[in-house]
């Protein structure tokens, strides 16, 4: 830098070190100078994407939810597709223990933006490492749900699962506990609770309009139970392909075979696969616990009667799961008595009750069972860390209920329930069957 150019410094009193970041002077013309090029900076138009600002249909980066998924299958594919609809949703890694199912899940994402961001992982604990996802997607099989659950809300996450959420009655009360500790939300896949002939219905039970309740009828898909046990080993794949001891988890070991990779042949709970009480049953059984007010409770007696299971609430009210019996309205039905009137419906959106003025303002017919909703209704309680319809502590009674009645089932016998203890009434062999042993190295 020559003389005449060089810039000239404060003089400094004496006595006074000079400033070790000392600034350069700025005459006249140069501060005109420097005015008149800040003037044409602010003069000069800012263009910024309309995806910052949210126009054009855009969710600004502070509105979206980063999302992440574990264990995607044709369901968890479904419910990922609901997630992906969404604006203010942004999908960036899955975790997979299946190679083929990580690759497809990536796929369908760098599709859905146009880029390979997707990131994939093996084990999902190196997902639950990254700061910058808010939520999980859970679709595991049910031996994941509960644990995967709990250590997600542990690592500051908010989650999304599918169900039955747990294999036992620890694992439920371990459930509701772990997020009223974290203080993170969570909503049960029991997407029944957000459409809308299912609210109505249970509208018209809470709201009197039946009369006194006296009975509920919920569809159990199935009353069967029986231990998983093994399957003949067959040749154990690359980890890399499949990672059969992680897709194991906290389940006890048992040799490979390619049949319990299909999350229907693998155990539902407390060592028990028949068990559709739990699986579908998990859906009727939780939309009867709404309409009877009973969503912080669950049934005090369950008594296999016949081809049914029959139980009873503490306030006398009576909850029947049976197959048959049903009108022709679809899949997944529920049924609502009361002193004066009731009603019922199913998946094919339609509502039959003992008088059609009770339908009076029901609300558009939606057949089937999307999730739209009530993946939606999770997105906002993220936003607002509000309640969902079915969270926590919701899922935890339900499964507690189906859980129960499946261990009626298997005992064959009739067994009392205590809902504020958490225990069966006088009965070691029932209350043995409330928890089960966790593989090393998994706890709870």
């Amino acid at each position: 830098m020559n003389k005449a150019t060089s810039p000239t410094r404060e003089r400094v009193p004496s006595g006074k070190a000079p400033s070790p970041n000392p600034e350069p002077s700025l005459n006249r013309r140069g501060f005109l100078k420097a005015l008149g090029q800040a003037g044409a900076l602010l003069a000069a138009p800012q263009i910024i994407p309309a995806t910052v600002l949210g126009r054009d249909g855009g969710v600004p980066p502070s509105e979206r939810i980063v999302l992440g998924a574990m264990g995607i299958g044709g369901r968890g594919t479904y419910v990922l597709g609901c997630f992906l609809q969404e604006p203010d949703v942004r999908f960036v890694a899955v975790a997979e223990v299946k190679a083929a199912r990580r690759q497809a899940v990536k796929k369908m994402a760098d599709a859905k933006y146009g880029n390979q961001d997707c990131a994939t992982y093996r084990d999902f604990r190196e997902l639950l490492a990254r700061e910058d996802i808010d939520a999980l997607l859970i679709a595991t099989g049910p031996n994941w749900h509960a644990m995967a659950s709990i250590l997600t809300a542990k690592a500051g996450k908010d989650v999304y699962c599918e169900k039955p959420c747990s294999k036992t009655i620890a694992q439920s009360l371990a459930l509701a506990e772990t997020f009223r500790r974290t203080g993170r939300v969570f909503q049960a896949g029991t997407q029944r609770r957000s459409l809308p002939n299912f609210m109505y219905a249970i509208d018209l039970a809470r709201r009197g309009k039946l009369g006194k309740l006296h009975t509920l009828y919920a569809h159990p898909g199935g009353l069967g139970t029986g231990q998983s046990g093994w399957l003949p080993a067959e040749p154990e794949p690359n980890r890399e392909e499949v990672d059969w001891n992680l897709y194991l988890g906290p389940t006890a070991w048992r040799p490979f075979n390619k049949r319990m990779l299909d999350g229907f042949n693998f155990e539902k709970g407390g060592g028990l696969t028949g068990g559709g009480c739990l699986e579908w049953g998990s859906h009727c059984v939780d939309l009867c616990q709404w309409a009877n007010d009973a969503d912080d409770t669950a049934p005090v007696e369950y008594e296999p009667v016949r081809n049914e299971l029959h139980a009873r609430y503490g306030n006398g009210v009576k909850l029947i799961l049976r197959n048959d019996g049903w009108l022709p309205l679809g899949s997944c039905p529920v049924r609502f008595e009361g002193e004066t009137g009731w009603v019922e419906t199913a998946d094919n959106g339609d509502l039959v009750a003992s008088d059609s003025g009770l339908l009076a303002g029901k609300l558009a017919k939606i057949s089937g069972y999307p999730a739209n909703f009530h993946v939606r209704n999770f997105l906002d309680s993220v936003k607002s860390r509000s309640q969902p319809r079915a969270n926590a502590d919701v899922a935890c009674e339900a499964h507690i209920a189906c859980h129960a009645a499946n261990i009626a089932l298997y005992l064959n016998r009739k067994v009392y329930y205590d809902p504020v203890k958490n225990e069966f009434i006088g009965d070691e062999e029932a209350n043995r069957m409330r928890s089960e042993a966790l593989r090393e190295p998994w706890r709870i």
